[in-house]
């Protein structure tokens, strides 16, 4: 990081643009309070203007009218310009009113900013237990000698014996006050970053589609070539490290075991004493379900940028096709024209219109000519006494009814997986109310479905036979 370096971040970079602007105050007030402590994401430019008509209400209340004289909708249409980058306007699919969401750059100015408060204490212990813990994953992971593992974990287990030892002795250690708010804090601070890293890595996928947009438009080379290096720029992204990470980060909050256990883990620390006197935002404890809502939003904005590219990549093709016909055309018009005058003299000599390949051994072999014989029958009327009660005995689901029992379960808890409501509600009428039970997630926007991991319910039919099926993991959500 040398003089050159640091001129050109001071003159290009949104975030120290951002600090160094006369209206600083304004906007990084104003981004706290509508983007990062409600932990929204994207928010229309109508519920975004009354917000910020608000907070310069209450301004000009306290420091005078003459205080930023600009509206609402200037001050958020000039922050999301191109010279400064502190808001990305953009157009959801579907409506014609702007959203604005937070840019990283913005993000990293709030946390810089953050980190300038003054703390009650600067916890050391902490980090430097959770630098000794990191450096001993790494070793023990990278390790290859299976004796060297083995020693290590029988280290491990002779430790857990000892205190196991030692708290049916009576003699039980517990941390102090402090130790226990040094942790708490660190905690804090790492999961409200989780929540800032969203923003960057879904910026790193917008400026992965726009890179490969103008591969595109300036691609002189095969379509072939072209579709295999954009795939090939794809993939690599996704097995990059941050992708690999993103993923691994995504499966594990996707557990339900995992968000009950943490869940339960919030709920008991912020009970503790200690916790309780430093007066801790209670939001903390669903920031597992912000994460949650944060990645989802991640994850539509990745399908949605791979919707648009095959939609380009289709106009593409198309306009090549259309250039194809306009030149064919052309050709046929000059044909035209010189039909009654042709030219003197040879213009093209050409031996055969297409070349001619003689395989003998793809000749077919002789196959006898099959003449049908077809019977004359006359149809007459049966009468055989048929029972008709087949025609009423469908199977009939009524989605309403299940739609119901989900809205019920949902009223007493944020999150539902289908397989803990067929435990509370067996199938009576087999794979198709599974079916409907399905379609309802389909339809359900707030609904997840985890096609990695699998579940199965089982269920018996009227002749007392047990049937099984597997269905990808569905998650309901209030």
């Amino acid at each position: 990081m040398d003089y050159h370096q640091l001129e050109t971040l001071r003159r290009h970079h949104p975030a120290w643009r951002l600090l160094a602007a006369d209206s600083a105050p304004l906007a990084l007030g104003f981004f706290y309070r509508a983007f990062v402590e409600p932990n929204a994401r994207a928010r229309s430019q109508g519920e975004l203007t009354n917000v910020l008509e608000d907070y310069l209400h209450g301004l000009r209340a306290e420091l005078g009218e003459d205080v930023h004289p600009r509206s609402a909708g200037a001050y958020l249409n000039d922050w999301a310009a191109d010279e400064r980058g502190w808001l990305r306007k953009f157009y959801p699919p579907g409506t014609d009113e702007p959203h604005f969401d937070l840019t990283p750059a913005a993000e990293t100015a709030l946390r810089w900013l953050d980190e300038l408060q003054e703390r009650q204490f600067v916890g050391a212990e902490s980090r430097l237990l959770t630098v000794f813990e990191l450096l001993r994953q790494v070793v023990q992971g990278a390790e290859t000698d299976p004796q060297a593992r083995i020693e290590e974990l029988e280290r491990r287990r002779g430790e857990v014996d000892a205190e196991i030892e030692a708290i049916q002795a009576g003699r039980m250690a517990f941390m102090d006050e402090t130790q226990i708010k040094e942790r708490f804090y660190q905690v804090e601070r790492t999961a409200r970053g989780l929540l800032a890293d969203f923003r960057q890595v879904e910026q790193n996928f917008r400026e992965l589609d726009r890179q490969v947009r103008e591969r595109i438009t300036t691609w002189g080379g095969g379509k072939g070539e072209l579709l295999a290096e954009v795939f090939g720029e794809a993939d690599a992204i996704a097995d990059s490290d941050q992708g690999k990470s993103f993923r691994a980060f995504w499966d594990f909050l996707m557990s339900p075991a995992r968000q009950e256990e943490l869940t339960q883990l919030l709920e008991r620390t912020l009970e503790l004493e200690p916790v309780r006197d430093l007066g801790p935002d209670r939001r903390l404890a669903r920031i597992h379900y912000d994460w949650l809502d944060a990645g989802e939003e991640t994850q539509r904005t990745v399908a949605r940028l791979s919707a648009q590219l095959r939609k380009f990549l289709d106009d593409q093709a198309w306009l090549e096709n259309r250039r194809i016909m306009d030149l064919i055309q052309e050709v046929e018009q000059h044909a035209l024209a010189v039909r009654e005058q042709p030219p003197r003299g040879e213009v093209m000599a050409v031996d055969e219109p297409a070349p001619s390949v003689d395989l003998p051994m793809e000749r077919r072999l002789f196959v006898p000519p099959f003449r049908p014989s077809i019977a004359q029958q006359v149809v007459e009327e049966g009468d055989d006494d048929v029972d008709p009660s087949a025609l009423f005995e469908q199977v009939y689901v009524d989605k309403t009814e299940l739609a119901g029992r989900i809205r019920r379960a949902l009223q007493t808890r944020d999150q539902l997986a289908l397989s803990e409501l067929l435990a509370a509600h067996p199938l009576e009428q087999g794979l198709a109310e599974l079916v409907a039970y399905l379609s309802l997630a389909a339809e359900d926007e707030r609904a997840l479905m985890d096609e990695t991991v699998e579940e199965v319910v089982t269920w018996k039919d009227e002749t007392g036979r047990v049937r099984r099926a597997r269905f990808p993991r569905v998650i309901f959500s209030r």
